[in-house]
Order: C-alpha cells, then sequence, then structure tokens
C-alpha cells in the first residue's frame, strides 16, 4: 500500500498485462519481461522512453491530459481504468482520515426505513472496504450464516464456505478487488483499508495476485449466483447505487427474475426471516412480562 507513487504502480502493472500482440508489436528472440516492455509503452503512447520511465519512477508526476489518454490506449485500458488513470494523474487532497470515517459509516435513518420497507427485496449498504454497515431483514438473510457475513472482503477470501456460496467464485473474487480498487481511488493511506489490505495480502494468496494487478471494476450492476444455505440457489441480478449524502457509501439492491426458480427460492427465505424476527420479537415481550 505505498501511496507515494501509486501512477508509477498503476503504469507498471498495467503494461505487464499487455501482451505485445494485442497491440501488433513484434515479438523477437526471447523476452525478459511479461507484457510491454517501457520503451514499447512508449513508442505506442507517442512519448520518448526517457519520459515514461520518469512517469513509472515518480519523477515525473503531472503528465497532461492528452499523454494520459495516450497511455490509456497503449495499455487498452476499459473506461473505469481511464477514469482512474486520470484520477492518479491528478490526485484531489483528501480530508482528514478520522472526519471521513465517521462520516462513511453513519447510515441515514431515512434510507433504513426505506430499505425496511422493500419486504421482498434484498438490501445491503456497502462501506468503502466492503463491510455491510446496514441491511435490510432480506439482505441481511441472504449473507447470513458465515464466518465474515457482515464483511463481503473477508467473506470472499477468507471465510471457507466463499468458494460454495460463490458458484462462480473466480469472477466474483475479481470484480470484489476491482472493486476495492475503485473504491479506494487514490486514497490509499487510509487506515482501515491499509488494515485490510495488509491482512488480505497476508492470509490469501488469491487476494495478493489480484491486488498486484491493478484491476478496476467499478460495481454498478451485474447478475450473481449464490449457492444459499437454507435455500439452495439464487441467481440474482443487482444495482449498485451510490448515495449522495454518505460519499463512499453504496446502496446494492438484488432482485430475481420474476416467477423464476430464484424468486420462489427468495420468497421462501423472506418469509422464513419474517417467522424468525416475529419470533424473536414474540420471546422478547415474553421475557419482559415475566421480568427475565
Amino acid at each position: 500500500m505505498d501511496g507515494d507513487n501509486l501512477l508509477g504502480q498503476f503504469l507498471r502493472a498495467r503494461r505487464g498485462l499487455v501482451r505485445p500482440e494485442e497491440q501488433g508489436v513484434p515479438v523477437i528472440g526471447r523476452r525478459r519481461v511479461a507484457g510491454l516492455r517501457r520503451e514499447e509503452v512508449a513508442m505506442l503512447a507517442g512519448l520518448s522512453t526517457d519520459y515514461y520511465v520518469r512517469l513509472e519512477q515518480g519523477r515525473e508526476r503531472n503528465p497532461s491530459v492528452q499523454v494520459v489518454d495516450a497511455l490509456a490506449r497503449a495499455l487498452l485500458l476499459d473506461d473505469d481504468a481511464v477514469a482512474h488513470l486520470h484520477r492518479l494523474a491528478r490526485p484531489v487532497p483528501g480530508r482528514a482520515h478520522k472526519d471521513k470515517n465517521d462520516r462513511r459509516q453513519r447510515v441515514s435513518p431515512a434510507l433504513l426505513r426505506m430499505m425496511n420497507s422493500w419486504t421482498g427485496t434484498p438490501a445491503v449498504i456497502l462501506g468503502r472496504c466492503m463491510d455491510v454497515l446496514a441491511h435490510n431483514p432480506l439482505g441481511g438473510a441472504l449473507f447470513a450464516g458465515h464466518t465474515y457475513s457482515g464483511d463481503l472482503m473477508r467473506l470472499v477470501f477468507l471465510d471457507p464456505d466463499a468458494r460454495d456460496f460463490y458458484p462462480h467464485w473466480d469472477r466474483v473474487a475479481a470484480n470484489t478487488v476491482g472493486g476495492l480498487r475503485e473504491a479506494a481511488g487514490t486514497d490509499y493511506d487510509d487506515p482501515r483499508m491499509i488494515d485490510l489490505v495488509g491482512e488480505l495480502s497476508l492470509k490469501s494468496e488469491a487476494f495478493r495476485t489480484l491486488w498486484a494487478r491493478h484491476d478496476i471494476r467499478q460495481k454498478r450492476h451485474e447478475t450473481k449466483r449464490f449457492r444459499h444455505p437454507v435455500v439452495g440457489e439464487l441467481t440474482l441480478d443487482y444495482e449498485s447505487l451510490t448515495i449522495n449524502s454518505a460519499p463512499g457509501q453504496q446502496l446494492v439492491v438484488y432482485q430475481a427474475e420474476p416467477g423464476s426458480p430464484s424468486a420462489h427460492a427468495l420468497s421462501l427465505l423472506g418469509s422464513l426471516t419474517a417467522t424468525e424476527t416475529a419470533q424473536a420479537a414474540d420471546s422478547a415481550r415474553q421475557d419482559i412480562a415475566t421480568g427475565d
């Protein structure tokens, strides 16, 4: 999590992922590096090799918009990665982390009320580090029963049930790490982010490999499969919505195709959750009545 030369780290990682033949670069003899060489990136971007080397080494930190766009084309970046590269080239100074973290952890009571009114729709609010800040009853039930049910990053990479819970685990893992990179932006000195990345890097080889790629995936919408321990297979579409009143928070809403087996399974999960909630409420009232 060295935050001193984020631009250089990104450029090195991304050129290592571009095969020369993808850019029409002739491959002659044995190559000692994976991906493109520095001089090849410079040539493709229309830059001098010396200037590009200075960018990677952090000795040049203010490339123009035109240079950034040229590098994005040379490195075959998609839209999310291009936007990230521009942020790295022109980082915006952040506020004090204590203030930001306190604000990011607060969930609007009005938003909670709205979520709780969606009795047939799982919904969760994620923080910047992919921790679950809040959920409605069905959203909680969707992720219940795991060691790290309240922390989606640790659920994916550290939970012993993760690969069973996510049948397409490889795709989920790649998208989750890309989403964390996107959420971090240029603010890699956040203590909570440092702790999370440090722990996952130490405990998960899969995370280390994916983090080193510097992939960027903005969380928007996707279809995701789950193998739920109670109701079985679920295929759900989700939409991820930013919360303007709480920068860094995301509202993630899941839905099943109407009339599908997943819709019936989700309805069953909702019924079971409602029953458990009602039983817990009755038990609490009885305890109060008996003075327990």
